[in-house]
């Protein structure tokens, strides 16, 4: 096995996870009153809110609403396809045996 499939595997398990993730939490920001620090929640909460802290400073919420976890759903869906897509940069390395 090359390098450019382990890689290909690992980004395709890391954006899974984090894909996952926000839409957990964007399913979360539906319930305002749910305790993101108690033991279910936090699963979401601990990997995702690094990124979230620093959206929110750039995009303030619109009208009461947080549309950052949405945001950051729609640039890891954006790097899977450039980097994963069927005419990804790795796909085509892998292809090419250029990795």
């Amino acid at each position: 096995m090359n390098i450019g499939i382990i890689a290909s595997i690992i980004l395709g398990i890391l954006f899974f996870i984090m894909t996952i993730l926000f839409i957990f939490r964007i399913i979360l920001t539906w319930y305002p009153n749910v305790n993101l620090t108690q033991f279910p929640y936090k699963l979401a909460y601990i990997p995702t809110e690094p990124f979230l802290l620093f959206t929110r400073k750039l995009i303030p919420p619109l009208g009461g609403i947080d549309i950052t976890p949405i945001v950051w759903l729609g640039i890891f869906t954006l790097l899977r396809e450039i980097l994963l897509g069927q005419q990804g940069l790795l796909t085509l390395a892998i292809r090419h045996n250029t990795l």
